[in-house]
């Protein structure tokens, strides 16, 4: 059976990528800070399957613990085939808030969590000479929104790390997946400015698995966006700026 880390699994799209993937036969370590949903899910997923989901507390902030965890984890699970990084947070788009401390909280989650695991996982997949590494984006990251700098910053410079790691990774046989996600129906939706077709954690952790299956590299999701975020991409700043986005 094929072996799966999912951080930042304790609810949302991470959730339901753990069943998403309990069904298509994964053992799972599934991890966040809320041990409480975590063991929830293990409970409901392991008596569907005994003995394939195990759960772990774990604060993406505390990146010195991920070069123990890492290890433990897979040897508890068996092996690693698959690792996902879904954790994130977002602060309420508002452009006349300048705040320090949520806008750094927002990097190190979204981003330096990532490095550290991946710094981990890397080489782990390199030296096995296979593997694949997803890494849960946003269309957000496609250009600085000026409600939403910081994490924006974030999920861009996420993409930007995960292609340097495609391109690192690439020659030895694993590969590097980055979701470009749309808005999704979580508590995380509350601090949108405005909630255009969002999907439910379902339909996108149904439609990442196909990316994951299908081995692509850099996937919107839902697919229908992959239009808008070129043209956003595109646009002339002084455009651009004009957009309430």
């Amino acid at each position: 059976m094929p072996r799966a880390i999912i951080v930042g699994a304790s609810s949302g799209v991470g959730a339901a990528l753990a069943r998403e993937l309990h069904q298509h036969g994964y053992v799972l370590a599934v991890l966040g800070r809320r041990l409480p949903e975590l063991q929830h899910l293990a409970n409901e997923l392991n008596k569907e399957r005994a003995g394939t989901i195990v759960a772990y507390a774990h604060d993406v902030h505390d990146w010195g613990g991920v070069a123990q965890l890492c290890p433990t984890i897979c040897a508890q699970i068996g092996g690693l085939d698959l690792f996902i990084y879904c954790a994130g947070v977002m602060y309420p788009n508002n452009p006349a808030t300048y705040a320090t401390a949520t806008d750094l909280e927002m990097l190190q989650t979204n981003l330096l969590g990532a490095v550290a695991w991946l710094n981990e996982v890397g080489p782990r997949m390199q030296s096995a000479g296979t593997g694949q590494i997803v890494g849960i984006g946003s269309i957000a990251g496609d250009r600085g929104r000026r409600g939403i700098p910081a994490y924006s910053a974030s999920k861009a410079g996420l993409h930007t790390y995960l292609e340097g790691m495609r391109n690192r990774l690439a020659r030895h046989g694993v590969t590097v997946t980055t979701i470009k996600l749309w808005q999704v129906q979580t508590a995380m939706l509350a601090n949108a400015d405005r909630v255009v077709q969002p999907s439910s954690p379902e339909l996108a952790a149904r439609l990442i698995w196909g990316a994951i299956r299908r081995k692509q590299q850099v996937v919107y999701v839902p697919g229908r966006w992959a239009a808008a975020g070129l043209v956003l991409q595109h646009l002339p700043s002084f455009i651009f700026r004009r957009l309430s986005l």
